[in-house]
């Protein structure tokens, strides 16, 4: 596959059946502003740019990943401006950001914060609507009831196009689409990551709500181009992701060296293998890699054009049977379904 095939733009998709459609592989901002070293807003810029460019129309950013200054969401507005009206803009609300010290843990989904972050994102897009707007992660102190009417009050009011959950389980989602229909779900999912399959997915496709995956490319241990977690930075996650930690990473390692192997053999590489194992798990999945290279972005979209076959399939199986090695977040941050 060339570069030359990225320029046959992206099929579109239906995310569920509430109306909401989206090119079949879209674009996370956050390693853009955090998580993954010093933010770099010119190639941000771009690579937005870029993707749209190739027929990326849905982009995924969040109040978290700008810290609570809206860097992240100011970043994606700009780049967007002149042809907003054409993609699907999604972000955030759920965290608790007032104090620097817990950050990522710290919940709060109380309607009125809803509605605050809300309007603060609002300003910081630069747009007079949000076409989705997820809970970031299930709050146990709000009763999720209270946060989908909360969100149905903002769709009522136009402030916001789709209702959308982020991390939530069986119970939680089934409860939320009982009070204001529940057009998507966006949570972690890769050949690395699997955790979905068995319960999450079978309720959302029962409900007719579309599905998400983020990180999935294993955040970037799917690119091939990984090093150990004591040689990156700090402030990069890959300092403490257990997938990172020695004995682990050897595994993990070895499984992408051989999805690589498999990737050669079909004249393509192994994020687009990867890629293109979410988009044939079903028709509604929309896999929001994040990057912050042009390049890279126009790699991910060409993996829209790759067939696997039936074989492929079952290579990568057994490859991957049950995932990948080591856990995808400390205790702390793990999400409560």
């Amino acid at each position: 596959m060339t570069q030359d095939d990225t320029n046959k733009g992206l099929p579109q998709r239906e995310l569920g059946t509430q109306g909401l459609r989206a090119g079949a592989i879209g674009l996370g901002t956050m390693g853009m502003t955090m998580a993954y070293g010093a933010a770099d807003e010119p190639g941000g810029i771009a690579t937005i740019r870029r993707a749209h460019e190739l027929g990326v129309t849905l982009f995924d950013t969040a109040e978290l990943y700008g810290m609570g200054t809206g860097s992240n969401e100011q970043l994606l507005g700009r780049a967007v401006r002149t042809f907003r009206d054409d993609i699907v803009i999604a972000t955030k609300f759920g965290f608790d950001l007032t104090d620097p010290n817990k950050i990522g843990t710290a919940l709060n989904s109380r309607p009125e914060h809803i509605r605050e972050v809300t309007e603060n994102s609002l300003r910081h897009l630069g747009t007079d609507h949000i076409d989705v707007l997820y809970q970031h992660r299930v709050d146990p102190d709000v009763p999720i009831e209270d946060v989908a009417g909360a969100v149905g009050e903002l769709i009522a009011e136009g402030k916001v196009r789709y209702f959308g959950l982020s991390e939530a389980g069986p119970d939680v989602i089934r409860r939320a689409h009982a009070v204001h229909p529940v057009s998507v779900l966006q949570t972690e999912y890769s050949v690395f990551e699997r955790a979905v399959e068995a319960d999450v997915l079978p309720v959302v496709r029962e409900l007719g709500i579309g599905f998400v995956p983020y990180s999935p490319l294993g955040r970037g241990f799917l690119t091939g181009a990984v090093r150990p977690a004591a040689e990156y930075a700090a402030d990069d996650m890959r300092s403490w992701d257990d997938r990172w930690q020695p004995g682990n990473y050897e595994k993990n390692l070895a499984a992408v060296r051989r999805l690589t192997e498999l990737a050669d053999s079909k004249g393509i590489a192994v994020t687009q293998l990867a890629l293109a194992w979410l988009l044939a798990q079903g028709d509604d999945i929309v896999p929001i890699p994040g990057t912050r290279s042009p390049d890279r972005v126009a790699l991910n979209a060409a993996s829209a054009q790759v067939r696997l076959t039936p074989e492929d399939l079952a290579d990568i199986q057994r490859i991957l049977p049950q995932g990948a090695a080591g856990s995808r977040y400390p205790e702390a941050m793990m999400p409560a379904w």
